[in-house]
Parts: C-alpha cells; structure tokens; sequence
C-alpha cells in the first residue's frame, strides 16, 4: 500500500515537471508567431528580439523535461502559479472588456463619476500608446525594472546580516508544514518526501531558479495579451503606469527580455559552465550599468555620439555605464575580469544589435567573464 501511494506521487510530480516542461514549449510557439507579427508591422529589431525570447523557452522545455528546474512539490506550485496568473489576467481582461462595451453603449463617465480602470482604457485608447519620446520620470520608472538584479542577489546572498531570502522561505516552511500536515499530506504526498532540510544550499539554488521563473511567468501573461488583444488589457502596464516603445509593437517588452537572460544564464550557472560570481557580475553589469548609462545620459548627457545604427547616445552615459560596469566586476570577480565585463558591456551598448541587449548581456558578460576565467587560469577575484 505504501510502495503504490509513493508512486502514485511520483507520477503526481511527473505530471507536474512535464505540464512546466509543455508551458515552455507553448511559450516558444506563441512567441514565434508574435515574431512573425513583428516582422509583418516592420519592427524587425522586437521580432528577432521576440524570436531569440522563443528559441529560449525552447531550451528551458528540454532542460526542464530532462533535469527539472526544481523537484517536486516546488514544480506543482510553480503550475499552480501559472494557472493563478492566467486567471488573473483573464479576470482584469473581462474587466477591461466590460468597460469598454460600457462606454461604448452609455458613453464615457464625467471625470468625478471614472474609475481608476476607466481613466487607463482612455489613456490606452484615445492616444497612441507606443511613444518613442518618453519623460523623464516614465524612463526611471522603466529602468527601476533593472533592480530586478539586486533582488536575485539578495534571494541568493542575503543582505549584511539578513540570510537567503531563499533560505528564509524554506525553513519557514519546515517549520510551518508539519502544523498542516494532513492537508500537505492530501494536495503534495508525504511531508517526508520534502526535498530540503535546514541551511540546505540546493533550496537556495533551487528557489532562486524558481523566483526567476515565477517572476517571468507574472509578467509574460500581461505581455502576451498587449501583443494579441491590444495594450488596454495587459494588468503589468495597468500597475506600472509604464509607457511603451515602438519597438514593442507586436513584440515582447524589456522585462522579458530581462528575465529571459537571467534564467538562461542561471541555467548555465546550474550546468556547471558559469561560476555563480561570474552570473551575478553578468547580470548586475546588464541591469544596474544599462540604467545607470540610460539615466545619466538623459539627465547629463550633452556630448552625443552616433552610434553605427543611427542612434544617438550620449559620452557621459557611456562613462556612467562603463564605470559602474567595471566597480560591479571588481566587487564579484575582482579587477582583471571587471575589465572584461566593461568592455563587453561597451561593446553590446554601442555597437547595438538587431537584438535587445536586454537579452544578450545578461548571456554575454556572464559567459565571457567565465572564458577569460578559463583563459587565464588566475582565481576569480583577481
């Protein structure tokens, strides 16, 4: 009896891990079509963007289906997570549909008499809301989203005194899980089967992985439905007030291309080719010197350059990117492979490619940090 129960819950975990695996998959299918979308509407910078996005979720579907991310129960709430994010957005679409019809058939509200919801739909529809020229308020609010960076670093390390977020988390379950033992017992398997212990080092591995993919799904399902329903109906823009680019007309937005670059060079980090302190000096380079580069340059910047694909930028942005660049490397891997990280940083920020450097410097610093390590052969923090 016992020999079936334990199988029954290994076939429940199977399940689980297989229905994360077929959500990458959908997820690379969807975002080839919104690619050739792209491609159709001459935004030929986000539907390649959009198709390397597509390419990834198709990695993340094998790798998952042969090695997991994370082990059972932790890939049920993840599938559980997916459904309560589908739910949600679905819930604020038919919120948004219902008050379009509304004003449609009674006519829209006196300014006292509209709702918060009301007030957005207007915004959304009555202007065009992909705008190439943004303020600067609507710009430090878009970069805000490069914190994203610190705070995988602090689901990782902790904070001075303050262990893993990913630590926490756990152990507060361990402690939890036993007062509710029976209802764990019914909707997971037996509690013995959890899969970490105390201070264990794989749940903070293993946890910081999942807060990447969770953070990914939250907003995919938004971007999704502003790509294929109209930006009125993504809840993401609705909470974040955040203008869009014309570069993502039908085309993914920068917070995926972002959390794509992180998961795919954790994935790395988890096979053993990058070193954990190389990931971090990777991805803090890619987010906190891109914002640093993007805001200085906005707010300082009066030398301007010519980048080879027309764009304009700015000496001082470069400076403040380059520099914070090079503080990061020497903070994680130390003085020579900080210069390393400068430089790929500068390359990808001046030479910009038909893809979003959102996606490739998250992938390219780590990577290329890690190469020089094995060139070189001296200790990271060199």
């Amino acid at each position: 009896m016992i020999l079936q129960n334990l199988e029954f819950w290994e076939f429940v975990a199977e399940l689980y891990n297989t229905t994360l695996s077929l959500f990458f998959f959908i997820l690379a299918l969807v975002f080839f079509y919104i690619a050739t979308k792209g491609m159709r509407a001459k935004n030929k910078y986000g539907a390649i963007s959009t198709a390397v996005c597509g390419g990834a979720f198709i990695v993340f579907g094998y790798y998952n289906s042969v090695f997991s991310f994370f082990p059972h129960p932790y890939s049920g709430f993840m599938v559980w997570w997916i459904g309560f994010n589908l739910a949600l957005n679905l819930i604020f679409a038919y919120a948004v549909r219902r008050d379009i019809r509304l004003m449609r058939d009674e006519g829209v509200p006196l300014s006292k008499n509209r709702t918060r919801l009301i007030n957005y739909i207007l915004r959304m529809t009555r202007t065009d809301p992909y705008s190439k020229d943004i303020s600067m308020r609507m710009e430090v609010i878009r970069k805000s989203f490069h914190l994203s960076g610190l705070l995988i670093l602090i689901a990782y390390y902790g904070f001075f005194f303050i262990p893993p977020v990913t630590q926490l988390i756990n152990e507060g379950l361990l402690i939890a899980l036993p007062q509710i033992e029976p209802a764990y017992n019914a909707l997971w398997g037996p509690l013995s089967l959890y899969p970490y212990t105390f201070s264990s080092h794989q749940a903070v591995v293993d946890l910081t992985m999942m807060a990447l993919i969770g953070s990914l799904v939250f907003a995919i399902t938004s971007d999704i439905l502003r790509i294929l329903w109209g930006p009125e109906y993504s809840i993401f823009n609705f909470i974040t007030h955040s203008m869009i680019r014309p570069k993502e007309i039908n085309a993914a937005g920068p917070q995926i291309y972002i959390m794509v670059g992180f998961i795919f060079s954790y994935m790395l980090y988890l096979l053993g080719f990058i070193a954990i302190r190389a990931y971090f000096a990777g991805i803090l380079i890619a987010t906190l010197s891109d914002a640093a580069a993007a805001l200085v340059g906005r707010g300082l910047g009066k030398h301007k350059v010519k980048c080879p694909n027309s764009s304009e930028k700015t000496i001082e942005g470069f400076i403040a990117g380059v520099v914070l660049s090079y503080i990061i490397g020497l903070i994680f891997v130390g003085p020579i492979y900080a210069i390393i990280g400068a430089i790929i940083f500068f390359l990808t920020d001046y030479f910009p490619t038909v893809t979003a450097d959102n996606i490739l410097n998250p992938v390219f610093i780590p990577i290329g940090i890690q190469v020089f390590i094995l060139i070189l052969g001296l200790p990271i923090g060199w």
